[in-house]
């Protein structure tokens, strides 16, 4: 007999999955497993043997040596440096875009016919170039003829060696990044405001919270709870990786005082040839990436959905 009409529905069990439609669902997912499989794994696989042997270019063999590379890479006083800058660098570039991002956001989202401008504007950063963005800010931080000491001499104060100067080149770096990552944050807070229901902000206005900090704080802010996780997720994977800026203005200079850990796992591996040391800086960088990704996902099914 068969079931009324208005009997609900039950999904079918796994086991309920014929053959021919199991085989058809792996022939779909084949291209991107070999994907995932050949540019992820593979290499990743590779990296991390690499990172257990003696292995340096231009050698017809290599020999097995354990743990010896991670032990010279936490006793290395270069890449010490490097990771200490690299903290300092995240440390500072990581909340100022965040917050930045998030304001601008506001203020955009605030604007009339002008907002597809503005965003345009603070998303050119995102669009531009990397080596031909860092070569303009070469230009510009130029200690005798770049703009910005140009302004600062015709403010009365004196010229500055943005990049060549070890107490500041540094923070140089970091207000390039911010500059840099700014717009892109900003894009992705506006993105998740302009998924916030409207129903939700004439609910606040009933209860008193009509506009400004009231209503940022009761509905604007708990709502963005998924954007904001990958907005620090992607910047702080972003910042830690840091390179191009680095290699153009710098070379990790003056005396280390801008070598990042990234531009110090370029050296080791193309211009020192020390593969089993380079590879074990990259795995210690994509433990990190793999770290901060787990978390996200992690944290991001505990966080607020949208109604």
């Amino acid at each position: 007999m068969s079931a009324p009409p208005d009997a609900p529905t039950v999904l079918a069990d796994s086991r309920d999955v014929q053959p021919e439609q199991r085989s058809t669902g792996g022939v779909l997912a084949f291209p991107a497993i070999f994907l995932l499989v050949t540019l992820l794994f593979v290499p990743s696989s590779g990296v991390l043997i690499m990172s257990l042997t003696d292995y340096q270019f231009g050698m017809s063999g290599f020999a097995y040596v354990g743990l010896d590379n991670y032990r010279a890479m936490l006793s290395d006083a270069r890449f010490l440096n490097s990771l200490t800058n690299t903290l300092r660098y995240v440390g500072t570039v990581a909340p100022i875009s965040i917050l930045l991002g998030l304001g601008l956001a506001i203020l955009i989202e605030a604007q009339g016919a002008l907002r597809g401008l503005y965003r345009a504007v603070f998303f050119l950063p995102v669009t531009a170039t990397l080596v031909a963005m860092a070569t303009a800010w070469e230009v510009l931080l130029h200690p005798s003829f770049g703009l910005v000491n140009t302004a600062l001499a015709g403010l009365g104060f004196d010229k500055q060696r943005f990049l060549t100067d070890p107490d500041i080149a540094l923070w140089s770096l970091a207000a390039i990044g911010v500059w840099k990552m700014v717009g892109y944050n900003t894009l992705l807070f506006i993105a998740g405001m302009s998924q916030i229901p409207h129903d939700l902000y004439e609910a606040a206005s009933i209860d008193g919270a009509e506009r400004g900090w009231r209503r940022f704080t009761l509905v604007t802010w708990p709502l963005l709870g998924p954007v904001t996780l990958f907005v620090i997720t992607i910047t702080l994977i972003r910042a830690f990786s840091e390179f191009e800026t680095v290699a153009v203005l710098t070379n990790g200079g003056p005396n280390g005082a801008t070598d990042m850990m990234l531009y110090t796992l370029y050296e080791e591996a193309f211009r020192f040839f020390n593969i089993g040391l380079a590879a074990a800086i990259s795995v210690a960088f994509l433990g990190f990436v793999a770290a901060l990704s787990i978390l996200k996902v992690r944290l991001f099914d505990r966080t607020a959905r949208y109604v």
